[in-house]
């Protein structure tokens, strides 16, 4: 073989090997970011006109029974479930659906870095939940296991149940978290969760009206699909540029 037969090989190795590494960082970018239309559970107009047509005639309130906020609930209409002091300078509000696939690959991306952020006194999340896959799937899961974990927040014990939900998230397609016998075999992954109290509250659906008003809450706000992620108002899961570390970093220079 040639000199140059050998040598244009070896720079098509070379090529090659950059464009792997290339791919390798884009992937890696990819899975950081979590973001983009393809992930998103949506809010589709069809769900928007099911809401709107499930809800005609019917008292806001009282369309599922009395609002039974859950414990230490805040905000307007204590919608929101608080995590964290209350002196963190820095506010994150994520509006989630405990069946929608891309506020599970939110939580395992961002989790870990929200729950150090919580600890350490520097961030304060509150949660608000939606239903809108029950809308656009069909059945009652994303409902259920909200007021599960609105039972949860009763027992002083959400944010362990909220993490063990996306843990066992099943197929978007799957309404499994309907069954409340599922949603109470799931807080025995909790401890102290899975006491009589809290499966009377799965069962009765307490707090069922409650997740409606949430949703309903949601589905008139300007959001675009679930997770809905702002960190003091700020839109951040629409920031192509936002990664756990970055998330990281703003909540630290807030905090300094």
């Amino acid at each position: 073989m040639s000199e140059k037969n050998r040598e244009g090989k070896r720079t098509a190795r070379e090529r090659l090997a950059v464009e792997r590494e290339k791919q390798k960082a884009r992937d890696k970018r990819r899975r950081a970011l979590i973001v983009g239309a393809s992930v998103v559970c949506v809010l589709g107009l069809a769900a928007v006109i099911g809401v709107i047509a499930a809800n005609a005639g019917k008292d806001d309130d009282e369309s599922a029974g009395p609002v039974v906020a859950p414990s230490g609930a805040q905000g307007k209409d204590s919608l929101a479930i608080p995590v964290g002091k209350e002196s963190a300078k820095s506010t994150l509000t994520i509006w989630e659906d405990f069946r929608c696939p891309a506020c599970k690959a939110f939580e395992l991306a961002y989790r870990d870095t929200i729950h150090e952020l919580t600890r350490k006194g520097q961030l304060r999340t509150e949660y608000r939940l939606a239903t809108i896959i029950d809308g656009n799937m069909g059945g009652s899961g994303s409902a259920k296991a909200a007021n599960a974990a609105a039972c949860a927040q009763d027992a002083g014990k959400f944010p362990a149940y909220h993490d063990v939900l996306y843990d066992n998230q099943p197929p978007e397609p799957d309404d499994a978290f309907a069954d409340t016998g599922r949603l109470i075999e799931l807080a025995g992954k909790v401890d102290g969760l899975d006491t009589p109290a809290f499966q009377e509250c799965v069962k009765n659906g307490t707090h069922d009206s409650w997740v409606e008003k949430s949703n309903k809450a949601f589905t008139t706000g300007d959001f675009s699909g679930t997770p809905t992620v702002l960190l003091d108002g700020r839109n951040i899961y629409q920031d192509r540029s936002m990664t756990p570390a970055k998330l990281k970093q703003l909540v630290q220079d807030a905090n300094k």
